[in-house]
């Protein structure tokens, strides 16, 4: 039933620390999911550092997806939008032949409070890679939910549990917010050929095993999964259809090698447009470590 379990990996992201899950050494993606990040939780005061924001930085190949259980993030971005995102709301960010954004912590440096959340980059088909850029934003109330028997269910995109959600995609996936109650029992069904679950908060238990916040279960095909709160719980289904094989590098997604080294070219160049509204700053590509010198 489980052929993986992926623990997340913590990362400093100057000041600010988000627990890596995808892409892994074992498993690259789930579905078209190519890259799964937990954005804290973490506490700020009032006040912090600019260090903590997300400078402008480019993307192609793939849409990001995110999604807030706690706090605000302010985006911004080459289409043309500046847009803040609250907890449950969807920003949905198609970067296909090119975009640039950036994710700013303003609010939350004025108030202080919590941020929780999850970025997940959902790559593209390859006949769309190069679809021209785009963004669209949903209120929870946009959004299929469910509620009985101690489980609370959004639909936050794709299709699955006989609902579908309006969100943009371009390929067959699901991605689900769930909610449970100590004692409460869910089952994931066999719709989709690959599936995953991350737990986002408490611990649940599956097929006789208990998993905790920070871990990702990726099941086998084929078979239904029961879930049971073992305590309160907050977990994510994501999956679907996968698209082939993918290259990443930095920020960038592609089917091909050589799309990559001409996004690298384009951003080292200039040769991208910065997000009018946040236009004064950018995160530089990442160059090569330099080779040891011989002994």
């Amino acid at each position: 039933m489980i052929d993986l379990v992926i623990d997340q990996r913590r990362r400093d992201l100057g000041g600010f620390e988000v627990g890596r899950v995808l892409p892994f050494a074992r498993r690259r993606m789930v579905g078209p999911f190519i890259f799964f990040d937990h954005m804290g939780p973490k506490t700020f005061e009032p006040g912090f550092g600019r260090e903590v924001d997300v400078r402008p930085h480019p993307h192609i190949g793939l849409s990001t997806l995110t999604y807030l259980f706690e706090g605000e993030i302010t985006h911004r971005d080459s289409v043309g939008v500046t847009q803040p995102i609250h907890p449950g709301e969807v920003n949905w960010m198609t970067a296909g032949a090119g975009v640039t954004h950036s994710e700013r912590f303003e609010t939350l440096r004025r108030t202080g409070g919590r941020m929780n959340g999850i970025q997940a980059w959902i790559a593209l088909p390859t006949e769309d890679e190069e679809t021209a850029p785009s963004f669209d934003h949903y209120a929870p109330s946009d959004l299929p939910t469910y509620e009985s028997g101690g489980l609370w269910a959004r639909l936050i995109a794709g299709q699955a549990f006989g609902a579908s959600a309006p969100v943009t995609t371009y390929s067959p996936l699901f991605y689900v917010h769930w909610r449970m109650k100590p004692g409460a029992q869910a089952d994931l069904p066999a719709e989709y050929p690959e599936r995953a679950a991350y737990v986002a908060q408490g611990i649940v238990e599956v097929d006789g095993r208990q998993y905790r916040e920070g871990q990702m279960l990726v099941f086998l095909p084929g078979q239904a999964v029961r879930f049971t709160a073992v305590s309160d719980a907050v977990v994510m289904l994501l999956g679907g259809e996968p698209v082939g094989p993918r290259f990443i590098e930095w920020n960038f997604v592609s089917s091909s090698k050589d799309r990559l080294e001409q996004a690298k070219a384009d951003w080292r160049a200039g040769r991208m447009k910065l997000p009018d509204a946040d236009d004064q700053e950018f995160i530089p590509l990442p160059e090569p470590p330099a080779p040891a010198s011989p002994l």
